[in-house]
């Protein structure tokens, strides 16, 4: 048996032993939790607005936006929180010292953080789905959008989310990502359509994954008539594969490039200096 395929089975086992203790951590289970009471609470309030032109839930639209939302803010964020944590308690630098150790390092975070992301989006879209009406469930090909846009939108967002780790320096510095994800989801159209903004922001907003994941999910959820109310009047799905297939290609050629720099830099007394400079901070 080659090293690699070792490591990818180690990997594997490593995401497996992951997995088991989130879902046996009261704290890591509040933290799917949460989001999904924040979502039941909007769309409650949602209820009784309707989509501009339709007489259809606006509640109802927000919940496929919100799920992909979702799987974006897992793959580009989580999984950068995870990095940048793992790297400051030295955990990075202990995988670094095994053959082929970040290999299943990555590995088991990718296998972690996708099923996580998958687990969140279904823990979401249960409940809500007593509060609102018209979603189109009872058709297999939703079904086969929902699961072919989920996976796409996790290959598309991972890789970029380990770059976005493998770049920051101290979990301090994790504000200067939310801060521009906020933005996005605002101009993505995850709450509101954004046929009314200008040219341009609609432009801006279709360069990022958020966008296309939402849309994705909503051409997944919703009945075909709302597609009137998207941009070009459709669900856009060639377009959808290509924004999401073009973006996982982009992660899954920076990503190896930039662990591996990051992997080659790290070093105890890197390690012994970030704990020296948080515990300057914390004293």
């Amino acid at each position: 048996m080659s090293p690699t395929t070792v490591a990818v089975r180690a990997g594997f086992r490593r995401g497996a032993i992951e997995l088991r203790n989130t879902f046996t951590n009261a704290q890591d289970l509040w933290g799917y939790l949460f989001p999904t009471l924040i979502l039941v609470v909007t769309i409650f309030f949602m209820r009784g607005s309707t989509v501009p032109g339709t007489d259809f839930s606006l509640g109802a639209r927000t919940l496929p936006s919100a799920l992909g939302m979702g799987l974006a803010f897992g793959g580009l964020i989580a999984l950068a929180q995870q990095l940048v944590v793992e790297r400051e308690d030295g955990t990075l630098l202990r995988a670094k010292a095994t053959p082929n150790g970040m290999l299943g390092y990555l590995v088991g975070k990718l296998t972690l953080m996708s099923t996580t992301a998958l687990a969140s989006m279904l823990i979401q879209l249960v409940p809500s789905l007593f509060l609102v009406d018209g979603l189109r469930l009872t058709s297999a090909g939703a079904w086969l959008t929902l699961l072919w846009v989920a996976v796409l939108g996790l290959v598309a967002t991972l890789p970029l989310g380990a770059v976005i780790g493998s770049l920051i320096e101290s979990a301090r510095n994790l504000g200067l990502v939310m801060l521009p994800m906020m933005g996005l989801i605002a101009l993505s159209g995850i709450f509101y359509p954004i046929n009314g903004y200008p040219g341009w922001l609609q432009a801006v907003a279709q360069v990022f994954p958020i966008y296309w994941l939402g849309l994705g999910m909503r051409s997944a959820l919703l009945p075909d008539a709302l597609a009137a109310v998207e941009l070009g009047g459709s669900w856009r799905h060639l377009e959808t594969l290509g924004v999401l297939g073009s973006w996982a290609v982009l992660g899954l050629v920076l990503a190896p490039v930039v662990l591996r720099r990051m992997a080659r830099r790290e070093s105890g007394s890197r390690v012994a200096a970030r704990r020296e400079r948080a515990m300057r901070q914390v004293f």
